[in-house]
C-alpha cells in the first residue's frame, strides 16, 4: 500500500514537471514571437529612415555639386575677365614706353641744341664783356669790386633806416604794451581807502561823565595822559572827548582804554594804569592779528616776527590821508599782477609790495627815509637781497638793478595816484572832471556833457537840429583833440557823442 502511494506520487511529480517544462515552452514561444515582432518593426522603420536621408543627401550632394559647377564658371569667366585687362594694360604699358623712349630720343637732340646755344651765347658774353671793358676802360673784376662796394653802400643805409623804424616801432609797442599792462593791472585791483587823522573822538553817554574823567584837582586825566602819552581835550563840545597824539598806536590805546573806563564806570588812577596796561596788551594783539591777516591776504608766508609786528602797526600809520596797511596790500597786489603780465617772479614781488613801506611803522623812532630804514629792516630780518634792494629803489633813492624795484615803484604810484585814494589825487580828480565837462561844453551844438567812469569818459549829448551825422564825427574829433591838448590825465579818456531824435505826439 505504502508502495503505491510513493509510485503514485512519483508519477504526479514527473506529471508536474512535463507540465511546468511545456509552460515555460510555451511562455518562451509566445515571448520568441513578440521580440521577432519587435525586430521586424525596428528594421522597418530604419530601413524607412536610411531611405530618406539618402534622398536627403542624394538632393544636398545635387545642391553642392550645381553650386560648385556655377562658382567654377564664375571663376573661369573672372579669370578670363583679367586676363584679358592684363593684355590690354600690357599693350597700354608697351605703347607708353614707346612714347618715353621717343621723348627721350627728342630730350637728347634738344640737350645737345642747348650746349650749342650755351656755347654761342658764352661767346657772345665773352664779346660784349670785352666790348664794356673797352668801353669803360675797366676790367670785369675792377666792375665786380665797385658793384660790390655801392650794393654794400646801399644796404647799410636801408639796414641803418629800417633798423630806426624797427626801433622806431618796439619802442611804440613796447610803450603801448607798458599802457595796456598798467591799464590791466590797475582794473584787476581796487580796494577801500581809509583816511586817517592825528585825533579821535570819543563819544561820551553824558556831560557828567568829563568831571570824572578830569578828576578832583585833575587827577584822572594826568593818570590817563601819563599813562598813554596823549593829550586829552575835554572842551565844551557837548558828550564829547577828543584824542590828539602824533603817534596812532599811542592814541588808539588811549581810545581803547578810555572806552573801558567809560564803560565800567570806576574811574581813579590805579584802575586806570590798570586799563591802560590792558589796552596796550589788546592793541598788540590786533597789531600782531592785523600784520598776520596782511600777509594772509597777500599769500606771503614765512616772515619774521618781528616784520609781522611792524606791518600791523601801519594799520594806525597813515600818508596823505590814505592807509599805509591798505596801500601796502593794494601794491602788494598790483606788483603780483605787473609780475604775472611781464613775466617776473610774481611771490618775490608780492613780497616786496607788503613790505615797502615798513619803514614808516618807525621812521619817527630812526633817522633817515622810509625806502631805507625799510630795507636795513629787512636785510636784518628777512635776508632777502632783493627784497631789500627793491624796497630801497622803490622811490629812487637807490640805483635801480633789478626788475623788483622798477615793478615796486609803479605799483607805489599807481595805488598812490589812483583815483580817490589820497586827498590830494581826489582834488586833482574832481578838477579834471569839471575841467572835462567844460571842454565838452564850450562846443557849439553841445546840449550837456556828463563825465562818467571815473573820468575815464564823457557823455556828450548835441542838439540833433545844429549837428548832422557828419558834424558829430567832426566834434568828437575835435573835442578829442583840445582834450589832448589841454588836460593831463592818466591813461585815456574815452569820448562819446550822442545824437538823438526824439518824435513826441499826442494822442487825443
Amino acid at each position: 500500500m505504502t508502495f503505491l502511494i510513493y509510485i503514485v506520487i512519483a508519477l504526479l511529480f514527473i506529471l508536474g514537471c512535463g507540465i511546468g517544462y511545456l509552460s515555460r515552452q510555451l511562455i518562451a514561444n509566445e515571448q520568441l514571437q513578440r521580440k521577432q515582432k519587435e525586430a521586424e518593426k525596428l528594421l522597418q522603420e530604419a530601413t524607412t529612415k536610411y531611405e530618406a536621408l539618402l534622398r536627403e543627401a542624394k538632393e544636398e550632394a545635387a545642391k553642392l555639386r550645381g553650386a560648385a559647377e556655377a562658382e567654377v564658371r564664375e571663376r573661369r569667366f573672372e579669370m578670363q575677365r583679367l586676363e584679358r585687362r592684363f593684355i590690354y594694360k600690357e599693350e597700354t604699358l608697351e605703347r607708353k614706353l614707346e612714347a618715353v623712349e621717343r621723348r627721350e630720343r627728342g630730350l637728347a637732340a634738344r640737350e645737345k641744341e642747348v650746349e650749342a646755344t650755351k656755347l654761342q651765347l658764352e661767346e657772345i658774353r665773352q664779346k660784349q664783356l670785352h666790348q664794356l671793358e673797352l668801353i669803360s676802360g675797366m676790367s670785369s673784376v675792377e666792375a665786380k669790386q665797385l658793384l660790390l662796394e655801392n650794393t654794400e653802400t646801399e644796404i647799410r643805409e636801408e639796414a641803418s633806416r629800417r633798423v630806426r623804424e624797427w626801433e622806431a616801432r618796439l619802442k611804440e609797442e613796447a610803450d603801448s604794451k607798458a599802457r595796456e599792462v598798467l591799464a590791466v593791472s590797475i582794473q584787476r585791483y581796487a580796494s577801500e581807502v581809509v583816511s586817517e587823522t592825528a585825533v579821535s573822538v570819543i563819544p561820551l553817554p553824558t556831560d557828567e561823565m568829563k568831571g570824572r574823567l578830569i578828576g578832583r584837582e585833575g587827577r584822572n586825566i594826568r593818570a590817563l595822559e601819563q599813562a598813554t602819552g596823549v593829550d586829552l581835550i575835554i572842551d565844551d563840545t557837548p558828550e564829547t572827548v577828543t584824542i590828539s597824539s602824533f603817534d596812532p598806536i599811542r592814541r588808539e590805546v588811549a581810545r581803547v582804554a578810555l572806552n573801558k573806563l567809560i564803560l565800567d564806570g570806576r574811574i581813579h588812577p590805579a584802575r586806570i594804569e590798570e586799563v591802560v596796561e590792558r589796552a596796550k596788551e589788546e592793541v598788540q594783539k590786533i597789531i600782531w592779528n592785523e600784520g598776520e591777516q596782511a600777509a594772509y591776504k597777500v599769500g606771503v608766508h614765512g616772515l619774521h616776527p618781528e616784520l609781522i609786528k611792524l606791518l600791523g602797526k601801519l594799520k594806525f600809520r597813515s600818508s596823505y590821508g590814505q592807509n599805509v596797511l591798505l596801500h601796502s596790500l593794494e601794491v602788494a597786489h598790483l606788483a603780483g599782477m605787473l609780475a604775472a603780465e611781464i613775466g617776473a617772479n610774481v611771490s618775490l614781488a608780492k613780497k616786496a609790495g607788503l613790505l615797502h613801506d615798513i619803514g614808516k611803522a618807525v621812521d619817527h623812532e630812526v633817522e633817515g627815509s622810509h625806502a631805507q630804514i625799510g630795507a636795513n629792516i629787512v636785510r636784518q630780518w628777512e635776508k632777502s637781497t632783493e627784497v631789500a634792494q627793491a624796497i630801497a629803489e622803490h622811490h629812487g633813492e637807490a640805483t635801480t638793478t633789478g626788475v623788483i624795484g622798477i615793478i615796486i615803484g609803479t605799483a607805489d604810484a599807481v595805488s598812490g595816484a589812483r583815483l580817490g585814494a589820497r586827498r590830494e589825487s581826489l582834488e586833482q580828480y574832481l578838477k579834471r572832471v569839471e575841467a572835462l565837462e567844460n571842454i565838452a561844453s564850450s562846443f557849439p551844438g553841445v546840449e550837456k556833457a556828463y563825465a562818467i567812469q571815473a573820468g575815464r569818459e564823457v557823455r556828450i549829448m548835441v542838439k540833433p537840429e545844429e549837428v548832422d551825422d557828419l558834424a558829430a564825427m567832426r566834434l568828437v574829433r575835435d573835442i578829442t583833440k583840445k582834450i589832448e591838448e589841454t588836460l593831463e590825465y592818466p591813461g585815456q579818456i574815452k569820448v562819446v557823442v550822442v545824437r538823438e531824435t526824439r518824435v513826441v505826439d499826442y494822442a487825443k
